[in-house]
């Protein structure tokens, strides 16, 4: 029998974010001292209220199927949740719960593209985008945003991009791997450039809850009365309420959308899982405090490593506004270290230094790596100073 694999999957790209993490947690396992700055998700615990109420539910028999748009309650949990932070109103009809974030990005590409519609995806971008829109038979178009532009892509960088093909934007803020936020009047030209043309917004607001110093979450729906309607936001509890193995994310926006994204998910997943359900319940409508304790870990570990990475020779480091990941261009690094590029570099540092990163390569960022410091103060200074002395003992006038 011929073992043919069909042609869409073999223009995936493997997740370097995995790949590297894999190594990483193999080497550790064999008694190797590894650090690991690779994976973006929290290590704090799930709060305990929200362990209580998934144990609660299974014990009250809630272990059944559930719509495949998911619970009526958890709908409401996440329109009231929206209301309070965003001042956003929806109804039931444009929310789907779905199985993490990443299922529901999957989702609505495969129900918004056809055969070669373009979808913008500014640079440096979360590696699963790119590869979602070429399962749904699009084509991902980037654009670049560079550091001199604090990794943001500008409206008119937009406008140049945009063909008669062009189906969507991908907007991420706070985003991943760069930690940038989108301001208000930054968000207010890019929906007007989305408004004359007539594409859709994609909104990627995971990262939502960790967001840093004077900086604040604004919501590209919240601009005007058609950005509303044109943008759909992404969301779910994965990384506010530490809950990324539950796997359970929402998206909010146009109804027509939303019933399609609900029937697919029907073919395919049946629904999320129903005690990841009862859990996000009452993760959006139980006590916050522990958002807010979470969020002020994640800035205090910042803003003690974000000056001792920017020390270390050859990396330039800007300082971020969220999310939980430093993005150094390391170009004159790779240059006085001699290697030919950041693939080889985050090699170098696994097996020599014993720390895990990774190549910025993955999201379309070739000379940058992206560390996150979603990890111990002890841990994430101890890989630092590995790196630094890494560098200086390989450097070269």
């Amino acid at each position: 029998m011929t073992k043919r694999l069909a042609s869409r999957v073999n223009t995936l790209t493997p997740s370097t974010t995995l790949a590297i993490t894999a190594k990483a947690k193999q080497m550790k396992d064999s008694g190797i001292d590894i650090i690991g700055l690779g994976a973006g998700e929290p290590d704090f615990n799930t709060p305990d209220n929200i362990l209580e109420a998934a144990i609660k539910s299974m014990k009250e028999g809630k272990t059944k199927y559930t719509p495949s748009g998911g619970l009526v309650e958890l709908k409401d949990a996440v329109i009231n949740k929206l209301k309070k932070d965003q001042q956003l109103t929806y109804t039931r009809k444009e929310i789907m719960i779905g199985i993490g974030a990443k299922h529901v990005l999957y989702t609505l590409f495969q129900v918004i593209l056809d055969t070669d519609d373009e979808v913008i995806i500014p640079t440096p971008y979360w590696v699963s985008y790119p590869e979602q829109v070429k399962l749904a038979g699009g084509v991902p178009v980037h654009i670049e945003a560079d550091s001199a532009a604090r990794f943001k892509v500008t409206a008119e960088q937009i406008k140049n991009a945009i063909t008669d093909k062009t189906k969507a934007i991908i907007i991420n803020s706070p985003g991943n791997p760069t930690g940038m936020i989108y301001s208000e009047d930054e968000l207010r030209e890019i929906a007007a450039v989305c408004k004359e043309k007539d594409i859709w917004i994609v909104s990627d607001e995971i990262y939502e809850k960790l967001v840093y110093g004077n900086e604040k979450h604004i919501s590209v729906a919240q601009i005007s009365d058609d950005a509303k309607k044109r943008t759909l936001v992404i969301n779910g509890v994965s990384k506010s309420h530490s809950m990324t193995g539950w796997r359970i994310g929402y998206v909010a926006g146009d109804e027509d959308v939303v019933t399609a994204m609900t029937n697919l998910a029907s073919h395919s997943t049946s629904n999320p899982t129903t005690t990841s359900q009862y859990a996000a319940i009452e993760a959006y409508n139980g006590p916050q405090e522990t958002v807010e304790v979470m969020r002020e870990a994640f800035e205090s570990r910042l803003n003690k490593v974000y000056p001792q990475l920017a020390a270390i020779p050859g990396f330039d480091v800007i300082k971020p506004d969220g999310a939980f990941y430093l993005l150094p261009e390391v170009t004159e690094a790779l240059e006085k270290t001699g290697f030919e590029n950041v693939d080889d570099f985050a090699k170098a540092l696994l097996t020599e230094a014993n720390v895990a990163i990774i190549p910025g390569s993955g999201f379309g960022s070739p000379n940058t790596i992206r560390l996150s410091y979603a990890t111990s103060i002890e841990l994430i200074e101890e890989a630092i100073r590995r790196i630094d002395k890494f560098v200086r003992e390989n450097w070269r006038e």
